[in-house]
């Protein structure tokens, strides 16, 4: 794929138009990690703007780290120091999950910051008696597992939100028969976040070599998706993973707002992509991809967008314990199976 590399010193050119001049960040040794999804972060006006009105200066929060990075990233390189240290990431030349530090960088942020990630799902638990039990459970992000074949956006979508039964070895306890029954436990959305990140299983324990490995099979990558109950959302952003395991690198590829364009965002490097491979209406394929971050397709003010992602959810308190990532192989879990009276 061919790039175009921007300058640091100038902007680039469109038409007539300028486009504004992005800047890439320091990798500390092995931080790309992170770089990726603090990009993805900034180039997110919500996010970003959430965190510049944000007076919350909270001993754990990270607010004003990213406050600071985030002016220094509209001027120049910028470094990563001080949110890493907030993180208390002690050792930078250890590479760790992106899903795992963008989680932990929402929980610091302030509610109207965070908010814009978090959505919420309703598992209804229908015993063969007909008792229905809800149970909600928020989400940073909806966990797709995947096969070693060609893999579809869409089709990992229908498989997560497949009603799972249970039954025999697997029923599950119902308080009204006071007995395990035959039960469908079904997911629905409760609230549809502003931002919705699928994240790709390509990192699965292998029992077989008795260590986790990678799935580098092709997905078809979709750029626009539909999630119960009928909500559209558009591919904006994309962290991808290069290597293995152990000598992987992370980069993020992002469409700016108001733009037609994609850009790789490498460290400290930021490239135009000549090849603008993720555009409308196509599909792409990929080996690399890890995690698909779309923007709910609705009308409405910026203010409007705010309140419906703060309506209706719990504050940060106790967030991580809230935000569990749920996929449908983990449901079980998520119910009683040995209250037998």
């Amino acid at each position: 794929m061919s790039r175009t590399h921007i300058s640091s010193s100038h902007d680039v050119n469109r038409g007539n138009n300028q486009v504004q001049e992005y800047h890439g960040l320091i990798n500390q040794g092995a931080t790309s990690y992170l770089n990726s999804v603090l990009q993805v972060l900034f180039m997110t006006e919500e996010f970003r703007e959430a965190v510049k009105r944000c007076q919350n200066k909270y001993k754990r929060g990270i607010d004003p780290q990213l406050q600071t990075l985030f002016k220094n990233l509209t001027k120049r390189t910028a470094e990563t120091t001080e949110v890493t240290t907030r993180l208390h990431i002690k050792n930078v030349n250890e590479q760790h999950d992106p899903a795992e530090y963008f989680e932990r960088i929402l929980t610091k942020t302030s509610d109207k910051a965070s908010q814009i990630f978090k959505g919420q799902l309703t598992y209804r638990t229908v015993c063969q008696c007909g008792k229905k039990t809800p149970k909600d459970s928020p989400f940073w992000n909806l966990p797709l597992p995947m096969t070693d074949e060609t893999y579809t956006i869409e089709h990992g979508i229908q498989e997560f939100f497949t009603d799972s039964e249970f039954s025999g070895e697997n029923q599950l306890y119902c308080k009204s028969c006071q007995s395990k029954r035959n039960a469908t436990v079904q997911c629905e959305v409760k609230h549809h976040p502003e931002v919705l990140m699928l994240l790709l299983k390509r990192f699965e324990f292998n029992y077989h070599h008795m260590s986790y490995v990678k799935n580098c099979s092709a997905v078809d990558v979709s750029l626009t998706i539909t999630i119960p109950e009928n909500q559209r959302y558009e591919l904006y952003a994309l962290v991808e993973h290069f290597g293995s395991l152990k000598g992987g690198h992370y980069t993020a590829t992002i469409k700016p707002l108001d733009e037609d364009r994609w850009y790789e965002f490498n460290d400290s490097s930021v490239t135009l992509l000549s090849n603008q491979k993720y555009e409308l209406p196509r599909l792409q394929k990929s080996q690399s991809a890890y995690l698909l971050f779309y923007k709910k397709k609705n009308s409405g003010t910026q203010d409007e967008r705010e309140e419906s992602a703060m309506a209706g959810l719990p504050l940060n308190n106790n967030i991580t314990a809230e935000c569990q990532n749920v996929n449908r192989n983990e449901r079980e879990a998520l119910y009683d199976h040995s209250n037998e009276e």
